[in-house]
This record gives structure tokens, C-alpha cells and sequence, in this order.
């Protein structure tokens, strides 16, 4: 198969976790790989493929959306296949049935023979495999560089030899980083991560060996992220990995015309209503749960502020009491005429780009936080989970987000501490330079013709490499 200018065109496979934080933008590249002319195969399990957005006319010749039948297990939800389904918890759980798509995904990449597959950060299985069938191999990480350096170099992490196993250790900077930067975890949202892995009872392979072998194993590194950004980290993490390391860039998402349409008009009406960025949009992604207290008092700092918000909630999985049961008593009455709380899916992105959002609470899923910092929102950093923490603390150190102070221990804060955050960040003098240095950020990560340019250099980097591999 040959595109129009004469090369070669590239059949590639993505196979992303099973997360809608990881599957979207493995489906927003798979796009973009389809719009320069190459083949795609978007390979998942089939409710998630349900899950994405339609596949645009003109593409859908070249991208094929490619089932797996997902591994049913005991004590997992019924038709639970993503992180979303399940709760945080027993997340090992998903993990142990996405290793049995092992089987499935070779006899599809037997059958189609693809130049290369690039795949997330679980998928320790696939090289040996793949490096058999003659497919070449690119880990795309959906992780800043930052917090890869953070996880730390693959030999040690494959070897056993990652000493580290305590909440204590991993709220201290790596002594592999060897400039300032306070990029550590809070003890709290260790604890979290301590607590799912030993409640869980599931004997599976560490995200830490999975990291490492998805590094060490690839034949680069592809990361979502720019060197502008955060060049220390892309830097270090080069030499950790000690293999190419490809920045793709930002691949900032595009609205586009969809079966959200109905809903999207209401939320507007409503957004409308207000002035030009004075509303927070508030929003914890798909897999953080707050307890009770909270969810309490977060409502209630959002109520002090005495800005309009726009704040979506979730049910979560597993849990017989419905989220809003768990607000505070009368607190949806006193705010019905500036606030909504919205149970469901959202629009993100619309909401984001509307004129009257001004700031975004957000949990700091790196998603989320390239579609605030790329429509000029200022952030406001409330980490919850996972790489999160990791993700506030660069930001922090970058000066595009304000984190609402916590208790080191439990997580804990105060409403009063969290609306004068919020305040600070969106109206006060207090962070007028705050402000300033998101707008200088926008085109940064949300201009579409930059970031085109890394993505181009990637695909070129794709496209030598497989040229080279033919000839040896």
C-alpha cells in the first residue's frame, strides 16, 4: 500500500489499557496516524470500542476498529471491561483479564502482519512475541516525562532491585534526579495506591515491572507531552531509558460535530448565562471516588466561593448509595441559581471551550489537564489518584496550577482552604500572574499546527525506522 506522495504507507496497531483516560487519546493518535495516510488498527475489548467516538467517513477506510472478547472473571462487575466499571480497589483485578487478551491480540497480529504496534504501559507480554512475528515495537506513554523519571530507570525496576515499597518512600524525591524539583508524592496518595494493591488479593504483575519492561522492551519511547514543557524531565528520562525518546506532542483534542449534540445544548443554554470566565468547571475524571467528608467539603468551598460552577459527579462503581445522597444537607438548594451538579457524562471539551469557564478543578489526570492549560483555563490542582500527584507537582513547578491545600497524612482539607484557592486562582489580585502565565501556555498546548509539527517528526521517526529494519 502506497499513500499519495509515493512512500510506503505504515500498518500500525495500537492497543491501548483499558481506561478511558488511555483509550481516547490512543483513538485521537489513531486518527491522526489514519489522516497522514497510514493504516490503523485500533485494537480493544468490545464495550470500550462502544465507547469512542465515531470514526469520521472520510477515515474509515483506514481506520478498523478490532474487537477482543473481553475475559470475563470472578468478582469483577458484570460487563465491567474498563477502569470506570470497577472500583479503584480491585483494579488488579482488570489488570489480570487485560493479560488474558494476550492470546487474541497475537492471533490478530499473526493474521495481519502490521509493521508496527504501539502499546501502553500494562502489556509486559507482548515483546518476545511481537519481536517474533517481525513487528516492531513503540511504548506510548501517556505519562509526562516527569513522572516516568519519577517510576524510574527500567533495570531497576525489571530487577527487583526498587527499594523502594513504603508510602515514606515515595514522597521523597528519586535519587536518580539529579537537579531541584520537589516531584514527589504525598503521603496520602501513596497510601492509596498501598491499599488498593493489598486489598485486592490478586496475584498479577507489578505496574512497576510492566513500566519497566514497556520501556526497555520498545524500540523507542513515544511520550504525549513537548519539550518546551518540561525539557529537564525529557532529558533525564532519555538517559534512564537509554533509547529514543519521541515527544508526539500535546495532540490537542478537536470538538467535533456528535451524538452529544442534544445534551451539549442544554449545558449551553446554561454556560451562556453567565460572564466571560467566571465560572468554574469542576470535574474528578472516572476513576476517583472522595469519601463522604470530602465530597462535603468540597461542596461546601465551592458554595463559599459565590462563583457560578458547573461541577460533574459520578456513581460510583460498585457502591449501592447514589453520589448525591452524600452532599451536604440543603446544599443544592442554596446554590440552584448559580451552580449545577451534573450526574452523567459531559462534553468536556465543549464545556472547557465555552467563554464563561474560567477555571478548572481538576484531579490532574494529564487528559484533562492538557485540555484546560490548552483553552487557556487555570487550574486548580486536586490530585486524587494514580500519576495525579505527580501531575500537580509539576504543575506547581511549572506555575499553571494552584493546589488546594491537603493534610500530608489523610488527604484532609477545609472548605474554607479550598474556595480561597479557587478564588485565588480565578478573581483574586492574588493570582493575577497566575492567570497570565496560563494564556502565555495556551498555544503551547493547545495550538493544533505546533503540536502537528512533533507528530509529523514521530511519524517520520516511524517511517525510518521501519526502512532501516526492511533493509537489515
Amino acid at each position: 500500500m502506497e499513500k499519495a506522495n509515493g512512500e510506503k504507507a505504515l500498518h500500525v496497531v495500537l492497543f491501548p489499557w483499558l481506561a478511558m483516560g488511555h483509550l481516547i487519546p490512543f483513538f485521537h493518535l489513531s486518527k491522526r496516524l489514519a489522516q497522514k495516510g497510514h493504516k490503523v488498527s485500533f485494537v480493544s475489548t468490545p464495550k470500550n470500542l462502544t465507547r469512542l467516538p465515531k470514526i469520521p467517513l472520510h477515515l474509515s477506510s483506514l481506520l478498523n476498529l478490532v474487537p477482543l472478547p473481553f475475559p470475563h472473571l470472578p468478582n469483577l462487575p458484570p460487563n465491567a471491561e474498563s477502569s470506570a466499571d470497577v472500583p479503584f480497589r480491585t483494579q488488579s483485578l482488570l489488570k489480570k483479564a487485560f493479560d488474558l487478551l494476550e492470546e487474541p491480540l497475537f492471533e490478530f497480529l499473526e493474521s495481519s502482519t502490521p509493521d508496527w504496534i504501539i502499546y501502553d504501559y500494562p502489556s509486559h507480554w507482548l515483546h518476545p512475541r511481537a519481536a517474533t512475528l517481525g513487528i516492531s515495537r513503540a511504548f506510548f506513554s501517556l505519562f509526562t516525562a516527569a513522572s516516568l523519571c519519577f517510576i524510574g530507570p527500567p533495570e531497576l525496576l525489571i530487577g527487583g532491585e526498587d527499594k523502594r515499597s513504603t508510602a515514606e518512600d515515595f514522597a521523597v524525591v528519586p535519587e536518580w534526579v539529579p537537579f531541584e524539583s520537589n516531584l514527589a508524592y504525598r503521603l496520602h496518595e501513596v497510601a492509596q495506591y498501598v491499599d488498593r494493591t493489598s486489598d485486592a488479593d490478586v496475584a498479577v504483575t507489578s505496574d512497576t515491572v510492566r513500566f519497566g519492561v514497556a520501556a526497555a522492551e520498545s524500540d523507542f519511547v513515544a511520550i504525549r507531552t513537548r519539550p518546551e514543557f518540561e525539557p529537564e524531565w525529557l532529558d533525564l528520562l532519555a538517559r534512564l531509558v537509554k533509547k529514543p525518546v519521541v515527544p508526539v506532542g500535546f495532540l490537542p483534542p478537536v470538538i467535533e460535530e456528535g451524538d452529544e449534540e442534544e445534551r451539549w445544548i442544554g449545558i449551553k443554554e446554561w454556560l451562556d448565562k453567565w460572564e466571560a470566565n467566571s465560572v468554574v468547571y469542576v470535574a474528578l475524571g472516572t476513576e476517583a471516588t472522595l469519601t463522604r467528608e470530602q465530597l462535603s467539603e468540597l461542596a461546601l468551598g465551592l458554595e463559599l466561593t459565590e462563583l457560578p460552577f458547573f461541577w460533574v459527579l459520578r456513581n460510583p462503581p460498585g457502591s449501592t448509595q447514589a453520589v448525591l445522597e452524600s452532599l451536604p444537607d440543603g446544599f443544592l438548594e442554596r446554590v440552584k441559581d448559580r451552580g449545577i451538579v451534573h450526574v452523567d457524562w459531559v462534553p468536556q471539551v465543549r464545556i472547557l471551550s465555552h467563554d464563561s469557564v474560567g477555571g478548572f478543578l481538576t484531579h490532574c489526570g494529564w487528559n484533562s489537564v492538557i485540555e484546560g492549560l490548552g483553552l487557556g483555563r487555570v487550574l486548580v490542582l486536586f490530585p486524587v489518584v494514580n500519576d495525579q500527584g505527580l501531575n500537580a507537582r509539576l504543575l506547581s513547578e511549572k506555575r499553571v496550577g494552584v493546589e488546594i491545600p491537603r493534610n500530608e497524612r489523610d488527604g484532609s482539607f477545609t472548605r474554607q482552604s479550598a474556595a480561597e484557592t479557587v478564588r485565588s486562582a480565578m478573581v483574586d489580585d492574588s493570582g493575577e500572574s497566575l492567570r497570565m502565565r496560563v494564556k502565555e501556555k495556551r498555544s503551547l498546548f493547545g495550538d493544533r499546527d505546533s503540536n502537528d509539527r512533533y507528530l509529523d517528526e514521530f511519524i517520520y521517526f516511524l517511517r525510518e525506522k521501519e526502512k532501516r529494519r526492511s533493509k537489515d
